[in-house]
């Protein structure tokens, strides 16, 4: 920081200082000492500032102008009320003028000073993480600054030194602070003048001093509405909106979100219709969750009975057949079909169509048969698609994803799986335990990278213990197939290397399901994704998006979770919207043992630069985990430092799936690791790593002080 910014940053620091210390208001004496800026001072000076008025008008209007420059640049809180005192001297439009240039005119000087002295400071040590931020102020700056200052989200000194630290211009800045605070300071400043016309106190209760405050709390309200009603109007413009809808919510696509979202309409008696081409269910039921985690079990069995003696059985064996056991998965399936099926939806109310679908307009979707409905409300659920990279040769080899895997009739002798996230690592495992010889490939340092390292490092052990060749920091280059195999090249740090299997699984991420549904022609989706807002609206705000469509969370009780927020915005966020929150979303790779989470770990707490404290307890200590033979594992909770606030936490384990909702819990509801532990929690059970770990923290945090007291007590009282 060169020697100028430091000099006009202690000015800056020195005025401010000097009005707290030197306190101005003591010099008026009465209710203005410490609180110059107050309603209670202006009151027992009003007599005094109206004579001066009256009397002085144009050195009156000066000064109010200069002290509310100074007090809007320096960030002294005060603003507000002098808004107020502007009406009540100077009445609504000389009062309007006043305030209307002094508080842009200072934001400025507010704006300028954070930028000469912080911005370079600030880009250069964050530029990476404010690179989103800073091509959203370049591309919409004025658009948000200007719903900031409408509707102030955030305090009005706030918003001028944050946007300070960003590109956008200052000519800008000031033009947008002018026209976005007129509003506002027509409210505050007629809210003043009708104070201004107090004699008693039973004007207090005058229709004028009453409605302007009752403006007053409406103001932000309206505001919102109104610049919401704005930029619908603007999204919308070019489009001819139905007179009247056949429905009140269309949902496009039934798998976890869309079954979801036209449940819940359904429920609240909307008129819904849900189109789907393919089957009921979507990709959890049929391709997804579902199967996975049945043939998961299948695999699990056979690993237990490979390893008996760890139960105090010498020997046992099984035999089976895959076709078999790819049976039982679709019988799985099929069992569970019932609860996702067109009948049961049709007698919640539902009205069930089984085609394609395609966008005409923001109101207007077309089926196969060329019927056009008509909705106010449009939901997108259309789910997301394995995504197969553009590898020289693989589209050539008749690969494997997660959509065809489950027709396989006979278990592949050696298999490649590609990606090492979590359906990858399920689906390694799983193959290796029923007799594949599977290679997992990885072109990261490590497995599953969304968790700490330590967890990869540990699940990649166990991997290794169980037969599994782990290639990490293997690239895939090329693939082809000749009369031993299927070839891939891979670039590795020791050289190239060609890795010969039977079958490749491509595990390496879904992409959104968006072509042939008119969503590219009404610029809803672009590069293959649907962007939304914290309210799931596309850039088309008669149409909302959940589920694996918006290119998130790709998780059934996400969808579940988004698939609430958009029904229930599309069908009351005229009165009453809501924002989309995952900070307490749960997660979990249902590899054995299963990773869980929820929160921040402690990758994600240092990408977010928040301190935290790790409190670690480990499963072999467990009296049930020990008597299960699974003592591979840990609970890892990160806390605020010195406190017992739940930051997030990270289980591996038996059933970690299950015992990461106590977590889930304690976040939503605010409670600390001190109720987890009071919390009576039955013996023996896997649950009782919560407690412990809650107990962990405990000792590390009990007052050392207060031991050696305790020993002198208990010993005189001996």
């Amino acid at each position: 920081m060169t020697v100028s910014r430091i000099l006009l940053a202690l000015i800056a620091i020195g005025l401010v200082t000097a009005y707290f210390l030197l306190d101005p208001g003591q010099y008026l004496g009465g209710a203005c000492s410490g609180k110059l800026f107050s309603l209670g001072c202006f009151e027992s000076q009003r007599s005094a500032l109206g004579a001066l008025v009256a009397s002085n008008p144009l050195l009156a209007a000066g000064g109010f102008f200069l002290i509310y420059v100074l007090v809007t640049a320096l960030s002294v809180p005060g603003a507000a009320v002098m808004t107020l005192v502007g009406g009540a001297l100077f009445g609504l439009v000389e009062g309007v003028l006043l305030v209307s240039f002094a508080s842009a005119i200072g934001a400025t000087l507010a704006f300028l000073m954070a930028r000469f002295v912080l911005r370079d400071s600030v880009q250069k040590k964050f530029g990476r993480r404010l690179a989103a931020l800073n091509r959203g102020v370049d591309k919409d700056g004025a658009f948000y600054l200007f719903a900031l200052r409408l509707v102030p989200v955030f305090p009005f000194f706030v918003i001028n030194l944050a946007m300070g630290l960003t590109p956008i211009p200052v000519r800008t800045f000031y033009w947008v602070s002018q026209l976005g605070m007129l509003a506002g300071t027509i409210v505050y400043v007629n809210a003043g003048t009708q104070l201004g016309q107090l004699q008693s106190l039973s004007g207090v209760l005058s229709p004028g001093l009453i409605g302007s405050f009752v403006l007053l709390g409406l103001f932000p309200l309206i505001a919102r509405k109104t610049l919401d009603a704005f930029a619908a109007r603007k999204a919308l413009k070019g489009h001819s909106k139905p007179s009247h809808f056949d429905r009140n919510v269309i949902v496009i696509g039934a798998g976890s979100a869309g079954l979801v979202s036209a449940l819940i309409a359904a429920t609240v008696k909307a008129k819904v219709t849900l189109i789907e081409k393919g089957e009921m269910g979507g990709d959890c039921l049929n391709t997804g969750c579902v199967p996975s985690k049945a043939l998961i079990r299948t695999a699990k069995l056979m690993h237990e009975i490979r390893n008996s003696e760890r139960y105090g059985i010498r020997h046992a064996s099984a035999e089976f057949e895959f076709a078999d056991v790819m049976a039982r998965v679709k019988s799985v399936v099929a069992t569970i079909a019932p609860h996702d099926s067109v009948e049961r939806f049709e007698s919640l109310g539902v009205d069930c169509i089984k085609a394609g679908a395609r966008l005409i307009d923001p109101w207007t979707v077309e089926i196969d048969d060329g019927r056009r409905l008509t909705a106010r409300n449009i939901v997108l659920a259309t789910g997301a698609a394995p995504f197969v990279p553009p590898i020289d040769g693989l589209a050539d080899i008749d690969v494997l994803t997660s959509d065809n895997l489950w027709d396989l009739t006979e278990l592949p002798e050696r298999l490649a799986v590609m990606g090492a996230g979590p359906i990858g690592c399920e689906m390694a495992q799983a193959f290796a335990r029923l007799g594949s010889r599977v290679t997992l490939i990885e072109q990261e340092q490590r497995l599953l990278s969304v968790e700490d390292e330590d967890i990869g490092v540990q699940m990649a052990e166990l991997f290794t213990g169980e037969g599994i060749d782990l290639r990490l920091e293997h690239k895939v280059t090329r693939a082809r197939r000749d009369q031993h195999g299927v070839h891939l090249r891979c670039e590795a740090a020791a050289g190239d290397v060609d890795i010969v299997v039977d079958r490749v699984l491509v595990a390496v991420g879904r992409r959104a399901r968006t072509t042939g549904m008119g969503l590219e022609e009404l610029g809803i989706a672009r590069d293959g994704r649907i962007a939304v807002n914290e309210r799931l609206q596309t850039n088309l705000p008669t149409v909302y998006a959940c589920g694996d469509a918006i290119d998130g969370y790709q998780l059934t009780h996400a969808a579940s979770h988004e698939a609430w927020h958009a029904t229930v915005n599309a069908l009351f966020g005229t009165f009453k919207s809501f924002a989309i929150d995952y900070a307490k979303l749960p997660w979990c790779t249902f590899t054995d043992p299963q990773v869980a989470h929820v929160g921040h770990n402690e990758q994600s707490a240092r990408a977010a630069d928040i301190e935290y404290e790790v409190t670690r307890y480990d499963l072999a200590e467990l009296d049930r985990a020990i008597a299960e033979s699974a003592t591979s594992g840990v609970v890892k909770v990160l806390t605020v430092p010195g406190k017992d606030t739940v930051l997030g936490a990270t289980i591996v384990g038996e059933a970690a799936g299950e015992l990461i909702t106590e977590f889930v819990t304690a976040m939503k509801q605010g409670i600390g690791l001190n109720k987890i532990l009071s919390t009576i929690h039955a013996y023996p059970t896997l649950a009782e790593a919560n407690k412990f770990a809650a107990g962990e923290w405990k000792k590390a945090h009990a007052p050392e002080w207060v031991f050696p007291w305790l020993t002198r007590l208990h010993a005189w009282r001996r």
